[in-house]
């Protein structure tokens, strides 16, 4: 008789056939409890979850990287657009929004 026992089960059971054969004759129960199963996880479920934190690092890398290229670009079309157009007057109030080249 190939008995296997479900997954899960931590202590081996008897088939009922054998442990009546063995109430009624009297003869002992030998139990063969074999222990072949890894001891942990193997590595394969852990790379899952480190392959995504990895992407998810990666891409919030990216994102800094593409903000600071951004605001970079932005910085520098904000002093050429104030070197090109000089002072700023409105109502009597002029601003200066770059220093003259000369000084």
């Amino acid at each position: 008789m190939s008995h296997r026992d479900p997954p899960g089960i931590v202590a081996p059971h008897i088939p009922a056939d054998a442990y009546r054969r063995a109430a009624a004759t009297g003869q002992p129960i030998v139990i063969v409890h074999h222990t072949t199963d890894p001891a942990g996880r193997p590595l394969r479920h852990y790379l899952l979850p480190f392959a995504v934190a990895g992407a998810a690092a990666m891409g919030c890398w990216g994102l800094v990287a593409a903000l600071c290229a951004l605001l970079d670009a932005a910085a520098h079309t904000v002093t050429v657009i104030a070197q090109t157009a000089g002072p700023l007057g409105i109502g009597g109030v002029t601003l200066r929004l770059a220093r003259p080249k000369g000084k």
